[in-house]
């Protein structure tokens, strides 16, 4: 029998299957700058929402802590006892000083906001399903697998999604991950490698990291991508090969890792994409997605500029704006259990 858990639950029909935790965001004593990624861009997202009227406090639905024993059902716990040494987070933060910090504040400031936002995503594929579309405003950390991390890449929180889905939510027995992030998802490769049930669509910059051999091996529907790749060439792939990739296999339910770590100018991606070009994409995807009724979840991953955050919130208003993510639509399925 699966554990008991607090991240799956009912909510009002008036809340938006759109999920955060002011928890989310990491701030101390300013070592948060000592990585590229903005680690405040969650709130800002949120913010920006709230500033055009998309939602409030009451509509969304708050992200809750996912625990040891949720963490376990994908987790080995050898590799969560490593993360109570400081070094080691500070190796898959890649922020350096977190070695000289005591853990306790490491855990506090740095892993609950990540253990946050992966409760996050198992509570938004959950809504996935009973609503038709979930937004996790935070998560997407896909270099993390099992038994190791990296690449601020904590914790497995698409496997955890996924695999939650297949223990708790009848008639879940099939799963695609459609990973648009500049990097290759090698985290949930190497967990789901032998696992048939889940389809893997990886698009990304074939010249940067990861660059995990074996973890290839997990992808059905491999797109690698050159440097400085732009919106034309990058869009038809990304429609031509999602629509492939669901005319292959009709998954219960899709699982899109929206990283906008593909813009012009990102210092990690390589890519060339532009503003416009990232909420073109996500309309595709939803589009495709909506119109096949296959429930999405979507969680924002990589993104290394400060105005990704606005990027991301207009993406969701036009994703709104479309009628392909809507309040109405959200409550008209039945909670399946």
């Amino acid at each position: 029998m699966p554990h008991a858990t607090q991240l799956y639950q009912d909510f009002p029909a008036t809340c938006w299957p759109i999920v955060y935790s002011n928890d989310y965001n990491i701030t101390f004593i300013g070592l948060e700058k000592l990585h590229p990624f903005d680690s405040g861009k969650w709130g800002k997202v949120i913010n920006f929402l709230k500033e055009d009227k998309l939602i409030t406090n009451d509509t969304i639905v708050t992200a809750k802590e996912a625990t040891e024993e949720d963490l376990l059902v994908v987790h080995t716990r050898g590799y969560l006892n490593k993360l109570k040494w400081s070094f080691v987070v500070a190796t898959i933060t890649e922020i350096p000083p977190l070695v000289l910090l005591p853990n306790f504040l490491v855990q506090r400031r740095v892993l609950k906001p990540l253990r946050t936002q992966t409760g996050g995503t198992i509570m938004a594929g959950k809504l996935a399903i009973d609503r038709g579309w979930a937004i996790n405003v935070g998560g997407g950390f896909h270099h993390c697998s099992g038994d190791k991390g990296g690449g601020f890449c904590a914790y497995a929180d698409i496997t955890l999604a996924i695999k939650f889905l297949f223990e708790r939510v009848e008639g879940i027995t099939k799963a695609t991950i459609i990973d648009l992030d500049a990097h290759q998802g090698n985290g949930h490769e190497r967990d789901f490698i032998d696992d048939k049930r889940v389809y893997i669509m990886d698009v990304y910059n074939r010249h940067i990291y990861p660059g995990d051999t074996m973890a290839k091996k997990a992808i059905k529907r491999k797109i690698e991508l050159d440097w400085g790749t732009e919106d034309k060439e990058y869009l038809e792939k990304v429609e031509t090969h999602v629509k492939g990739a669901l005319n292959e296999v009709t998954p219960d339910v899709i699982v899109y890792n929206a990283g906008t770590d593909i813009l012009d100018g990102d210092p990690l991606g390589g890519l060339s994409i532009s503003p416009q070009g990232i909420i073109k994409r996500d309309e595709i995807v939803f589009s495709i997605a909506r119109s096949r009724s296959i429930p999405i979840l979507m969680v924002t991953s990589g993104g290394y500029q400060k105005r990704t955050a606005r990027i991301i919130a207009d993406s969701i208003l036009n994703l709104h704006n479309l009628g392909l993510i809507d309040s109405a639509s959200a409550e008209t399925r039945e909670p399946r259990i």
